[in-house]
């Protein structure tokens, strides 16, 4: 019976570009950015690495089709580099890839990189696939704000929550966010903001205004992954290990089965099942010191609250208003700001959120630094409600 990988793979360096408009940068340039500062970190040279994983969703804005891309931008000494993309969690699936490779014996130490280019679209929001500049922006029908605005309204259906009680706790979690991107010089919306604002913000799709939804960016990051084993012949003391990595993909029962409502993430729930059991976290509100799950939306990052056991059925709404979540709550959520506050350059995001935990678990975070974590999640939720991928990954500090 399989055993996962708890354990078996430790990050040894990780790097993130600054994320935003970057106009005065190429895709080439945010990889370099984030690899730079990866291997300083890990203290090794790009002759040391095995095989290379990179994740890009805008294939057609950002980078070229093939994974060649990546190996010419960072020189890489001709070794093996996959291309990956799994919607919102193609950052995640290029560590997954990374991970898996040298938990398998398959090379010694791995590179993961995700990068997106989004701002050179010309598109506000997420473009359609082959959108861009050179075609049609316009495209009648599904919209990301209009399809999670349905998670709001169902979830809102379901627990008897008045719409102005669910829109106070989402305007709670945007301002949480943005007073938490202030110590976070990377991300890109660094201005605090009021319930006030949020809630007089113009609508988007009801009940998400403009102040409810992520930001659009440019961005790259990157780790570098290798045994616990390596890290300790390397001079290493202490590492960020893997504990759980679970990946969740709709089958089509949301789409085709009335047993599901619309007010939940089935795929979110059983991927964090499955994580926690591979990890052997029992008790996860107790035991998990922070999380980074995928707020494209605050009502995502809301009702995620309750997929990922950190909040009662029906409950999330009172305990988000209850701080639970802030910085100095019982679980502290996006203690960078989070996709809110970064924006969502797509095949970056993943490893982004991996790169807060793993500063955060080694007591590097600055201002924002949360006292003594042990146990890290991130989330990613690609798609939409009603079809999507879910992953849900575990990280810890452990002696080696």
């Amino acid at each position: 019976m399989a055993k996962g990988i708890r354990d078996k793979v430790a990050i040894i360096g990780m790097g993130c570009a600054r994320f935003g408009e970057r106009w005065d940068a190429g895709a080439d340039d945010l990889m370099r950015e984030a690899f730079d500062e990866a291997t300083r970190d890990a203290g090794i040279g790009r002759d040391q690495l095995d095989a290379a994983w990179l994740g890009v969703f805008y294939d057609e804005q950002s980078v070229s089709k093939s994974a060649l891309s990546l190996s010419m931008a960072l020189r890489l000494p001709n070794i093996p580099v996959t291309r990956v993309e799994n919607l919102c969690a193609t950052g995640t699936e290029a560590l997954r890839g990374a991970a898996y490779a040298v938990a398998a014996g398959a090379c010694d130490i791995a590179l993961a990189m995700g990068v997106e280019k989004l701002k050179d679209t010309g598109f506000g929001g997420l473009p359609e696939r082959t959108k861009g500049t050179f075609e049609d922006l316009w495209q009648p029908g599904f919209t990301p704000p209009g399809a999670f605005a349905q998670l709001g309204a169902a979830y809102a259906a379901k627990h008897g929550i008045a719409i102005d009680q669910l829109k106070q706790a989402m305007a709670h979690v945007s301002v949480k966010s943005h007073a938490n991107a202030m110590a976070s010089p990377k991300a890109h919306l660094r201005k605090e903001i009021s319930i006030e604002q949020v809630l007089a913000a113009p609508m988007i799709a009801s009940p998400l205004g403009v102040l409810d939804c992520c930001g659009v960016s440019d961005g790259a990051a990157c780790a570098i992954v290798t045994t616990p084993e390596i890290a300790r012949q390397m001079g290493r003391h202490d590492a960020v290990v893997i504990k759980a990595m679970q990946l969740v993909p709709s089958n089509g029962y949301e789409l085709s089965h009335a047993g599901w409502d619309g007010a939940y993430t089935p795929t979110t729930r059983l991927a964090a099942q499955r994580a926690y059991h591979e990890a052997g976290i029992t008790d996860p509100r107790r035991e998990v010191s922070l999380l980074e799950v995928h707020d494209c939306f605050s009502i995502t990052e809301l009702v995620l609250m309750e997929d990922l056991g950190f909040a009662d059925e029906g409950q999330a709404v009172r305990d988000i208003l209850d701080g639970c979540f802030d910085r100095n709550g019982r679980n502290p959520c996006q203690t960078d700001g989070g996709l809110k506050c970064f924006g969502h350059p797509v095949g970056a995001s993943g490893i982004r959120m991996v790169y807060e935990i793993y500063n955060q678990l080694l007591g590097r975070a600055g201002p924002r630094q949360l006292a003594a974590p042990s146990i890290g999640l991130s989330h990613n939720l690609g798609g939409i409600p009603n079809r999507n991928i879910a992953s849900v990954s575990l990280f810890g500090l452990k002696s080696l």
